[in-house]
């Protein structure tokens, strides 16, 4: 099937290349905001926190909310809500008059709205498409969204220069507001089937069952989560210790950025020709043992296009990898129960980032930043124990 010729999955790409872009530029952006605001890795730091909160505190309330109501109205007024709150954001930072809570308590409602999009969004893609086309939309999504990652920060460090932040806000504003037109339009789907009298308690126990009965998902569940607080060490400081320690320039940074997405692009490219020749298993724990290779080099890297070049192998790892697990999600969960298993597991896996983000920042404020790479770099290696051991290997 040519998904392109396909008007759902153009409308559904165009979200995908939207939101990719806005995140990307919000991503870049607001760090820098913090920066000039505080020269505080622990502010930064907490940044990062305050957005993953939403996913640790509410993600299995927001699955349950996705398996009750229609996935298209969850899209179009979660992209409405979304697009009003990136007006204040615009707003409050242009007008000179922000302060850090401003941005915690914005990132905040952003984040969790943005959780809720996506949840709906994962959850609407098994009613629109067959499930065997999963892999190969996932890869497209991946894609498009490491292109457009590319685009935002080289076009914001090399247009620092002569423009202020105002100029890259207005386009996040202007994604957001495409994005929720470009919702509307989305082919209608019917309301998930459920028991009308069940709790909500209830309904989050039937997503917990149905995640830890289903082995081939929750095994990579549980090394996520352990790889996601390994990777939350070093997100809440890269922007610091590229700036701060390293002594490197803004477009400096956007340019590091750059470099790491091309990773994505070469992931997504590649997975579907190495799924042709490789089990699902035997590709996923092989990314998994490179990322510990990595991480360990990561210790000796003291210039900024050394530390985009590997960071561009994380990338595409973490593409690669989040590729199969979103495709064995979808496809072996139950769609009536897929908002309460994304809820779920995503919850789990996000669960220790608040705490590594914040491990970090204090880390950073205290200690030689490199030691953080070891470290993370060990929780990835005990990951790849952790698949042999469940064989996780064999996987199709």
């Amino acid at each position: 099937m040519n998904l392109y010729a396909n008007k759902t999955f153009r409308q559904l790409y165009s979200i995908k290349v939207l939101s990719a872009v806005s995140s990307t530029i919000y991503t870049f952006i607001i760090p820098l905001v913090l920066y000039d605001l505080t020269k505080s890795a622990v502010a930064m730091s907490t940044m990062r926190m305050v957005e993953f909160l939403p996913n640790v505190l509410l993600g299995m309330i927001v699955g349950v909310i996705v398996d009750r109501l229609n996935r298209n109205i969850m899209l179009i007024y979660g992209g409405l809500i979304q697009f009003v709150l990136s007006v204040c954001l615009l707003f409050s930072i242009t007008a000179e008059q922000t302060t850090v809570w401003h941005l915690y308590v914005l990132g905040f409602l952003l984040s969790m709205i943005g959780y809720t999009i996506g949840n709906a969004s994962n959850a609407i893609t098994p009613q629109l498409f067959e499930k065997s086309l999963m892999t190969d939309i996932q890869a497209k999504f991946s894609l498009v969204f490491t292109i457009s990652s590319i685009i935002g920060p080289s076009i914001a460090g090399m247009l620092l220069v002569w423009f202020d932040y105002d100029a890259f806000l207005w386009l996040y504003v202007i994604c957001m507001g495409l994005s929720w037109l470009v919702a509307c339009m989305i082919e209608k789907t019917d309301t998930p089937i459920r028991p009308q009298d069940q709790s909500i308690w209830a309904d989050m126990k039937e997503g917990i069952r149905e995640l830890a009965g289903n082995k081939q998902l929750f095994t990579p569940t549980i090394t996520i989560l352990i790889s996601n607080f390994a990777s939350s060490l070093l997100i809440g400081v890269m922007t610091f210790y590229v700036l701060d320690i390293l002594g490197n320039t803004k477009e400096q940074l956007g340019l590091m950025y750059t470099i790491a997405a091309i990773g994505g692009i070469f992931g997504a490219k590649v997975m579907k020709p190495l799924r042709s020749r490789f089990r699902r298993g035997q590709i996923y724990c092989s990314l998994v043992l490179m990322e510990a290779v990595v991480l360990i080099v990561f210790f000796f890297a003291h210039s900024w296009w050394l530390l985009g070049i590997l960071l561009a192998f994380r990338t595409c790892i973490s593409v690669m990898t989040n590729i199969i697990y979103l495709a064995i999600r979808q496809e072996t969960t139950p769609n009536h129960l897929l908002g309460r298993v994304a809820g779920t597991s995503s919850m789990l896996m996000k669960l220790v980032v608040p705490l590594g983000l914040m491990m970090g920042g204090f880390w950073a404020e205290a200690w030689p930043v490199r030691y953080i790479f070891f470290i993370s770099a060990l929780a990835v290696l005990l990951n790849y124990f952790l698949l042999r051991r469940a064989k996780f290997s064999e996987i199709e």
